[in-house]
């Protein structure tokens, strides 16, 4: 899975595969696709059967229903997508995130405060 970076499309049904916890058929993927992104049976199965060909998928036949399985941790994938995104546009630097992330006026008080519990738990986690 290394290096397999999923387009938006892929990754919204991966997205829904995984907070599926187990393995789901394609109707039931449909059903849980927000109203305003209804996509048709066929296009479905073509992003399903892309996620198989790269390895994110394993199909489970039962009767004549398709089940999916994921066969990448979300948490791997999540990981390994943002120390990518970490590396590309970041320059795996703090200075160039936290410039990005402006003034700090987009951050809320609570989005600050998981901030400064991340870096805390981080700095106890070295000594």
């Amino acid at each position: 899975m290394a290096g397999k970076r999923l387009p938006d499309s892929e990754l919204e049904l991966m997205m829904i595969i995984w907070d599926a916890e187990g393995s789901v058929t394609r109707s039931e993927i449909e059903d849980r696709l927000p109203a305003e992104r209804k996509l048709s049976a066929t296009t479905v199965l073509s992003f399903l059967s892309r996620l198989q060909e790269k390895g994110f998928l394993e199909v489970e036949r039962d009767g004549k229903t398709n089940r999916y399985r994921p066969l990448v941790e979300k948490e791997t994938y999540l990981r390994e997508e943002s120390r990518s995104i970490w590396k590309r546009l970041y320059q795996n630097s703090v200075g160039n995130f936290m410039t990005a992330l402006g003034s700090g006026e987009e951050l809320s008080d609570r989005d600050l405060d998981e901030l400064q519990e991340f870096l805390d738990r981080q700095r106890r986690g070295r000594s």
